[in-house]
């Protein structure tokens, strides 16, 4: 579960990094504002149709890999991450995949090889740092 200050929008950049797709939730927030159940004010439009103010998901296509939540929180992430995920592309493919994550919004903070691998640590657009190894 990700903490967010902006639950959709990390589920988009999130999607694309992890190869991912964000999780539809339209059919089941339009009947519960239709049944009264979800007051219209606790929702919110996106390209998918009406969501969730709040919350978002993503799913993995193949169904092997965890879905991933996102949720928002009042407060910003100020020094600990809220979560930490290392993308493992291999060392061929690590420095295409953080050009990749950057197009997409991800920001370079710095290179290691503390632990034995190159991994390179990037911020997603609200600062959570991961690694690319």
């Amino acid at each position: 579960m990700f903490d967010a200050a902006d639950p959709h929008a990390q589920a988009e950049f999130w999607a694309e990094a992890l190869r991912y797709e964000v999780e539809d939730h339209s059919p089941v927030v339009q009947s519960l504002v239709d049944a009264g159940q979800l007051p219209r004010d606790a929702t919110t439009t996106t390209a998918r149709g009406l969501a969730f103010a709040d919350v978002a998901a993503l799913s993995d296509p193949t169904g092997a890999r965890p879905r991933v939540f996102f949720q928002r929180v009042p407060e910003a992430k100020t020094v600990k991450n809220r979560v930490h995920l290392d993308i493992q592309v291999g060392a061929e493919r690590a420095d295409a995949e953080a050009e990749r994550l950057a197009a997409l919004g991800a920001t370079h903070a710095w290179v290691s090889d503390d632990r034995g691998v190159r991994c390179i640590t990037m911020r997603d657009p609200e600062g959570n740092e991961f690694d690319i190894c």
